[in-house]
C-alpha cells in the first residue's frame, strides 16, 4: 500500500526540470580582461618575477655577514693533565667540549659579488617583460579565439540563410516542374544545395563550439559563453596610429627587445665578473672560542684577515673571460635581429590591417551588388526567362559576399588588436594600463 501511493505520488508531482547550463555574456574587452586575471599560463609566468626577487636577496647575501655557532662533544679513552698541583693544565679532558662563535665579513672580491648582484637585479626585469609578453600573447589568443566564435556564430547565420534561398528555389523549381514549365532537374540540383547548405551549417556550428572551447581554456571557465559582438563604433583596442609613431612605440616596448637589452647589460657584467677573478680576495674572520681544554687558555677570542691573490690558474681566468666576451657580442647580434623583427612585424602588420579595411569595402560593395543581381534573376527565373543555373550562380555570389562581409569585419579586428601585439602594448592599451617603456 505504501509503494502504491509512492508511485501514485510520483505520478502526479511535477517532474523537476533540470537546471539549465550558466550562460556568460561576454564581449571582447571583457575576454580579454577575463584573461588577464584567470589564465594559468599568464600566472605560472607571474611566479617567476617572486622567484627572481628571492635570486637577488640570494646573491645580496654574498656580501653581507656571516654568524655561526659551532659545538663539539668528544669522549676520550684517558684524561691528560700537566702542571703544578695549585695550576694544573688539562691538554685531553676525558670529556672534551668546544664551542666556537665565528662572524666573516667579506671585504673584496674583485667586485664579483657585486656584480652577480646587478645581474640578479636584471634577472627581475626579464621576468617581468616575460610576464608581459605572456599577457600580450594569451590576450592575443583570447581575442582571436573569440573573434573565430564570432565568426562561426555568423557564418551560421549566413548559411542559414543560404539554406532558405535554396528551399526557395526548390519550392520555384517543383512548382514550375508541376506545370510542366521545367524538367525535374532542376528540382534535384535544388535538392542538392540544400544539403549542401544543411552541411555548411553543421560544419559552422562545429567551428564555433571549438572556438569557444578553447576561449573557455583560455578564460579558465567552465560555464558556457554568449559572445556579445562588436557595436557599431565600439573598440576593443585604440585606433592604430602611423607607422613612425608605431615603430617607435615597439622598439620601447616589445618585451622581445627589452629582453636583448637586459640579456645584454647581463652579458657585459659578467665579463667585468670574469676580470674580477685577476684581483685578491680579502676576507675578514673573528669568533670566541670557549672549551675544556684549559691549555693554553679555557676561552679566548681572535681577529683574523685573510688575503688570496691567484697568481696562476692554470689559464682559467683567461678562458672564462673570452667566454663571456663572445657571450657579449652574441647578446649584441641577439639585440639586433630582434630589432628587425619588431620592425618587419610592424611594417607586416600594418599591412595586414590595411589589405583588411579594403577588403571588407570592397566585399561590402560586392554584396551589394550580388543582392541586386539576385532579386533580379530570382525574377526573371519566375518568369522563366532564366534557367535554374543562372539562379543557382546567383546565390552563389550571393552567399559568397555575405560570408566575405561577415568574415572581413571580425577580420578587421583581429588585424587592429595584431598591431598592438607587434608594438608590444596589447595588455597596456586593452586594460587601459600604464606601458612600461
Amino acid at each position: 500500500m505504501l509503494a502504491s501511493a509512492v508511485t501514485l505520488w510520483m505520478t502526479l508531482a511535477p517532474a523537476q526540470e533540470s537546471p539549465e547550463p550558466a550562460v556568460k555574456s561576454l564581449t571582447l574587452r571583457e575576454a580579454m580582461a577575463l584573461a588577464f586575471d584567470r589564465n594559468l599560463a599568464l600566472a605560472r609566468a607571474r611566479v617567476e618575477v617572486p622567484a627572481a626577487e628571492a635570486n637577488r636577496r640570494l646573491f645580496r647575501s654574498a656580501v653581507l655577514p656571516r654568524l655561526s655557532v659551532n659545538g663539539n662533544v668528544v669522549r676520550n679513552s684517558a684524561e691528560v693533565s700537566f702542571g703544578p698541583p695549585d695550576d694544573v693544565r688539562t691538554i685531553l679532558p676525558l670529556v672534551s667540549w668546544d664551542v666556537r662563535v665565528n662572524v666573516s665579513q667579506p671585504i673584496f672580491a674583485g667586485f664579483r659579488d657585486l656584480k652577480a648582484y646587478r645581474q640578479s637585479k636584471i634577472g627581475i626585469d626579464f621576468a617581468r617583460e616575460e610576464v608581459r609578453f605572456v599577457s600580450d600573447q594569451v590576450l592575443l589568443g583570447a581575442s582571436q579565439q573569440f573573434l573565430l566564435a564570432l565568426q562561426a556564430e555568423a557564418l551560421i547565420d549566413i548559411e542559414r540563410q543560404n539554406l532558405e534561398l535554396a528551399r526557395r528555389r526548390r519550392e520555384q523549381a517543383t512548382a514550375l516542374f508541376e506545370a510542366g514549365e521545367t524538367t525535374q532537374v532542376d528540382v534535384l540540383r535544388a535538392d542538392a544545395d540544400i544539403k549542401a547548405a544543411e552541411r555548411r551549417v553543421v560544419e559552422a556550428g562545429r567551428a564555433r563550439e571549438v572556438a569557444v572551447s578553447e576561449l573557455r581554456l583560455a578564460l579558465a571557465l567552465e560555464e558556457d559563453l554568449a559572445l556579445v559582438p562588436p557595436a557599431g563604433g565600439e573598440r576593443a583596442v585604440p585606433l592604430v596610429p602611423a607607422e613612425t609613431e608605431l615603430l617607435s612605440q615597439a622598439f620601447g616596448a616589445r618585451p622581445e627587445v627589452r629582453q636583448a637589452q637586459y640579456s645584454l647589460e647581463s652579458a657585459k657584467l659578467e665579463v667585468e665578473k670574469q676580470r674580477g677573478a685577476y684581483y685578491p680576495v680579502v676576507t675578514a674572520d673573528a669568533g670566541y672560542v670557549r672549551q675544556a681544554t684549559t691549555f693554553p687558555r679555557e676561552s679566548y677570542g681572535f681577529g683574523a684577515l685573510r688575503v688570496t691573490v691567484p697568481i696562476y690558474q692554470g689559464g682559467e681566468i683567461g678562458a672564462r673571460v673570452a667566454i663571456a666576451e663572445e657571450r657579449e657580442k652574441q647578446a649584441n647580434l641577439v639585440l639586433e635581429e630582434a630589432r628587425r623583427v619588431v620592425r618587419e612585424d610592424v611594417r607586416i602588420a600594418l599591412v595586414d590591417l590595411e589589405a583588411s579595411l579594403t577588403n571588407l569595402a570592397l566585399a561590402e560593395e560586392q554584396l551589394r551588388a550580388a543582392e541586386a543581381e539576385y532579386a533580379q534573376t530570382s525574377e526573371l527565373y519566375q518568369n522563366q526567362e532564366l534557367t535554374s543555373l543562372d539562379l543557382q550562380t546567383s546565390e552563389a555570389a550571393l552567399s559568397a559576399a555575405r560570408r566575405g562581409v561577415a568574415t572581413g569585419e571580425l577580420l578587421v579586428y583581429a588585424a587592429e588588436v595584431q598591431v598592438w601585439f607587434v608594438a608590444g602594448t596589447l595588455t597596456a592599451v586593452a586594460l587601459n594600463q600604464e606601458s612600461t617603456p
